[in-house]
Formats: structure tokens, sequence, C-alpha cells
């Protein structure tokens, strides 16, 4: 630390993030709902490959990262029409501005995550509700698949 910084600065604080206290929460915000998206998209894609027999999903294929890409996609998109009913006028403007923000698809639909997670302080229940939903409905529809050809292998 040069001796200029120890003003600018707290020490708790990364010097990359942002200065404004809004924006470190929305910040943080991201970073856990990216940690926690990953975690159920990735465990609904190793039940699914598992039920299905199938091997688990590597990082180094491209294919697996489509799949497990349109499942945090499929994802956020279940969670929000779960939440989206019950909101008020000034909640549907603020996910609607950040639909319309700047960024790539991934990025926008985050940014909805983190309005509705700032607004609503149920926000984390509706999400686990959501995960148990979401995998088990991924889990189910990859043994419907696999079930004939699983009983004529012997794997039911």
């Amino acid at each position: 630390m040069t001796p200029d910084s120890f003003f600018g600065t707290s020490l708790r604080r990364d010097p990359n993030q942002p200065a404004a206290l809004s924006d470190r929460i929305d910040a943080q915000l991201r970073e856990r709902l990216e940690e926690a998206v990953d975690f159920v998209c990735l465990g609904a894609l190793v039940e699914r490959r598992r039920a299905l027999g199938l091997p688990t999903p590597r990082a180094d294929s491209a294919s697996d990262r489509a799949e497990f890409t349109q499942g945090v996609h499929a994802f956020l998109a279940e969670l929000k029409a779960a939440i989206a009913p019950g909101l008020d006028e000034g909640q549907r403007r603020k996910v609607a501005a950040a639909e319309q923000a700047p960024g790539d698809e991934m990025h926008r639909l985050l940014g909805v995550h983190v309005v509705l997670a700032r607004e609503l302080p149920d926000y984390w229940q509706r999400f686990e509700t959501t995960r148990t939903t979401y995998t088990a409905a991924r889990v189910t529809s990859g043994r419907e698949r696999g079930g004939l050809l699983g009983r004529l292998f012997g794997r039911d």
C-alpha cells in the first residue's frame, strides 16, 4: 500500500469492486446467483445423465457446455415465470429495465434475478422451490426417455 492509498480505499474492499454500496450489493448478489444457478444446473445435468446411464459432463466438451448453458437459461426462465405473477407494478418496471440493460443475454437474465432478489424478501425460498421442481422434472424426463431402452438392457 502506498501512502496515498490509505485514504482512498477501505481495507475490506477489493479495489476492483464498485465504490457505491448499492453497486457492491448488486455485484455480490450476482456472484451468489451465478454460484447457486451453476450448482443447480450442474447438479440437474449430472443427475439426469446418471438416470440415463450416460457419462458425466466434461468441461472440455462443447456439447456438454451447450447443454449446461441451455439448462441455465431454462432454469432462470422457469424461476422468473414462477415469481412474475406476484410482482407489483413497480417491481415489474424494475424487471423490465433489467431485461433491457446492456450486455449479453446471460448478463441480462442474471440482472433480472438480481432485481428480484433485492425486491423480494422470500426470493431464496422461491429459488429453492423452483430448484426442487426443475431438478425433479429434468431427472424424470431423462428416465422416461431412457425407460424402454433401460428395461430392454436391464438398467431399470
